[in-house]
């Protein structure tokens, strides 16, 4: 059994065996200039650490990256991120004049 998971040009390979490995890294490499990293540590926007059991996937340092874009570095967390009891009204507050970073900060979410 083998799974290849593909993103963009970065390529996890998982195998059931090392004869299999070796196969499918040889048929890849036919056809594709293509480097062996190694056992995986960090996937686009994912850090991963080998544990005993299995592996921890960890998304904590992209989270930072996007809070320190939003300049929110300083700012306290909280339990609840709004006011619970406030009631919204679709034509109060003034509307954004350039909603691009808003939409990078929702897009890398």
């Amino acid at each position: 059994m083998a799974y290849l998971l593909l993103y963009v040009d970065n390529i996890i390979l998982i195998f059931s065996s090392h004869d299999l490995r070796k196969s499918i890294m040889t048929l890849l490499a036919s056809e594709f200039a293509m480097k062996d990293l190694g056992p995986l540590s960090y996937f686009p926007g994912i850090a991963v650490t080998r544990h005993g059991d299995g592996l921890f996937l960890s998304h904590t340092s992209y989270a930072r990256d996007i809070i320190a874009r939003s300049g929110m570095a300083s700012c306290n967390p909280s339990t609840t991120l709004v006011d619970t009891k406030q009631k919204l009204n679709t034509f109060a507050g003034t509307l954004c004049d350039d909603p691009t970073l808003y939409w990078s900060f929702a897009g890398a979410l």
